[in-house]
């Protein structure tokens, strides 16, 4: 109001005053505020794609202040977003199916990043070779209930295999030390967890090698989403969110390691301690590239042309995996999961990606 009443002043006395006051100028230029939920505990150097648009200013230049919080779990950050506390999340696809054919939630994807990224991982010289080697082994997880265990699981019923037929075994094992520990001492044949997760083991010392079954990274995974109100009010918001993520996946690729310099400068407490910088490097190099690889498989998955590209093949797959899983109970058309804001993979895409990294290989930002 004191902008509005200060302009009005202004067209009365066109000839005494020749502009707006500075601080409204300020005030109209203020970007907007948007609150981006990561379903993850923490926000380390993995999650290049939500925290390099802060850094490079991908958003800023948008006009958007976007506030990008570590809530937890996928289904948490989903929470937020349907109690009108965040206006985007960033999470497993699984979780967006399951909150609309489970809870009748209009949460949508706005752009599919990666592809499912949970492998098998066994000591390099282990006999476990496929995972019908599995049979009498005890595996370690984050919990009994993890996206991993219902992967096996399927992949076992895929050839006629069950978990109690086979003796197969799971130790719920958290993440950090106690997964680590179990596999020197013996206690586990194997460990299913995800990309990042397994790269952490491998910082930790551990020399694995990893078996993936061929259908697991045939589907869609980590996405950026967000409510069909939003998308049916401020279309413009969702394209400038979903670009801002695409700049940075493109920036990352390019340059990991610059990726990892710049995470390090805006989120000093998350480089490894204890360590010599290179050994810091090495470490988070095996993170941050463990999600550039989904990231990129995701890419090639929705059709390689257009950065955030969504196939609703994938998502009728990934779905259908949900219902044979016994992890749902319904289906949705696969379409209905996406935006349908016209133009709209064009328009996220509409950046020079060139620029993009050549910028990247130089690392401006980060000398």
């Amino acid at each position: 109001m004191r902008c509005l009443r200060a302009n009005f002043f202004l067209l009365l006395l066109p000839l005494l005053v020749v502009g707006t006051p500075v601080s409204c100028l300020a005030e109209a230029k203020q970007p907007r505020h948007v609150v981006l939920a990561v379903g993850t505990s923490v926000l380390n150097v993995g999650y290049p794609m939500v925290t390099l648009p802060l850094s490079l200013g991908y958003w800023t230049e948008e006009g958007y202040d976007v506030d990008v919080q570590p809530v937890g779990s996928s289904l948490q950050a989903i929470q937020l977003l349907v109690a009108g506390n965040a206006d985007f999340v960033q999470a497993n696809a699984s979780a967006i199916i399951q909150s609309a054919v489970t809870n009748k939630l209009p949460v949508r994807v706005v752009m599919a990043n990666g592809v499912t990224d949970w492998s098998i991982a066994v000591p390099v010289d282990s006999k476990i070779r496929t995972i019908a080697d599995l049979r009498g082994r005890t595996i370690g997880v984050f919990s009994v209930v993890s996206a991993g265990v219902s992967l096996l699981q399927h992949s076992l019923k895929q050839q006629g295999i069950t978990v109690e037929s086979a003796g197969i075994s799971f130790l719920p094992l958290g993440l950090g030390a106690p997964p680590v520990q179990a596999m020197r001492r013996g206690q586990v044949d194997a460990l299913i967890y995800w990309a990042p997760g397994v790269a952490s083991f491998r910082n930790a010392g551990l020399e694995l090698r990893e078996i993936v079954p061929p259908e697991w990274r045939t589907y869609p995974d980590y996405s950026l989403g967000t409510l069909q109100r939003s998308i049916s009010s401020d279309p413009d918001m969702v394209v400038a969110i979903a670009r801002g993520i695409a700049k940075a996946t493109v920036y990352a690729l390019a340059n990991p390691e610059c990726a990892v310099r710049i995470h390090w400068r805006r989120f000093p407490d998350t480089k490894p301690s204890g360590v010599d910088d290179e050994t810091a490097m090495r470490m988070d190099l095996n993170t941050i590239n463990a999600q550039l690889s989904t990231l990129a498989d995701g890419f090639r998955l929705n059709g390689g042309r257009q950065w955030g590209a969504t196939d609703p093949a994938g998502l009728a797959r990934l779905q259908n995996f949900l219902n044979e899983a016994g992890i749902i109970s319904g289906s949705l058309p696969a379409d209905s999961y996406l935006t349908a804001i016209p133009d709209f993979y064009d328009r996220v895409n509409d950046f020079d990606a060139e620029k993009i990294r050549a910028a990247a290989r130089t690392c401006e930002v980060a000398q």
